[in-house]
């Protein structure tokens, strides 16, 4: 499958959505879109299969599981992961494992992304600070709105259009030449790197608010009782939500 340059811009201003607390669109958040599940979903959307979208972009989600966004710091983008992983994986006919290991790579160029944004506003607030003695607020807002989001934009929505225009033909020969022992040794490496993300989320849950025993009890719900997935996230929520109400009440 050949992505359009139409697509491939589609994907780049999608990243740059998952990368960007961005004010055009203020009620789209961008930690929300920055889930493989989500832009996963939406990458397959626009190259017109959404259920390979939401299958391989919730398979690299897995990985990112436990990773946390804390102070600032990015241990690894699961936006650029998501969105170029699942579209290459689609233009390329690989499977939602091969797409993990495709995955692995680009969290650590989307890293290098994110801390190339965060070194350069550094200039853009002293701007502002400037600004903020003289009480100028338009000026302030101008430098708060243009230059941080114009820059924001050729950082990400460039290299990730490049990426999934020019590297869809590249990829898919590269998963034609590897066809066989090797991809299949790809495939299982991939299969083992969800249990990272797994593993990451199990070790939060386990505290002393015991946490972790509704996770021990939806997997045997799962398991044992026969239930779809649907009906036990649907008493899972109803869970979620009556002792969060009660857990809430008590500290109040």
């Amino acid at each position: 499958m050949q992505i359009s340059i139409v697509q491939a811009i589609l994907l780049g201003l999608l990243y740059y959505l998952t990368n960007n607390g961005t004010p055009w669109v203020t009620g789209l958040g961008s930690v929300s879109i920055r889930q493989p599940i989500v832009c996963g979903a939406i990458t397959g959307l626009i190259l017109g299969d959404v259920v390979q979208g939401v299958i391989i972009g919730a398979t690299i989600n897995t990985l990112y599981l436990g990773f946390v966004n804390a102070g600032g710091t990015l241990p690894a983008d699961a936006g650029i992961g998501g969105i170029v992983g699942t579209a290459l994986a689609i233009s390329s006919g690989a499977t939602a494992e091969a797409a993990i290991a495709i995955a692995v790579p680009l969290g650590v160029l989307g890293t290098m992304i994110w801390t190339l944004r965060q070194t350069v506003n550094i200039y853009f607030v002293h701007k502002m600070d400037k600004y903020a003695l003289t009480g100028d607020t338009k000026k302030m807002a101008f430098w708060q709105l243009w230059p941080t989001q114009i820059f924001a934009c050729l950082v990400t929505a460039v290299p990730v259009a490049l990426l999934v225009y020019l590297g869809a033909p590249v990829v898919q020969g590269v998963i034609e030449a590897m066809s066989g022992t090797p991809l299949h040794i790809l495939s299982v490496i991939g299969s083992l790197l969800p249990s990272i993300g797994i593993a990451m989320l199990l070790k939060m849950l386990n505290t002393r608010s015991g946490i972790l025993l509704f996770f021990v009890l939806g997997f045997f719900l799962m398991t044992y009782s026969g239930l779809s997935m649907l009906v036990v996230a649907v008493f899972a929520g109803i869970l979620a939500y009556v002792y969060g109400e009660l857990k809430f009440k008590e500290e109040v």
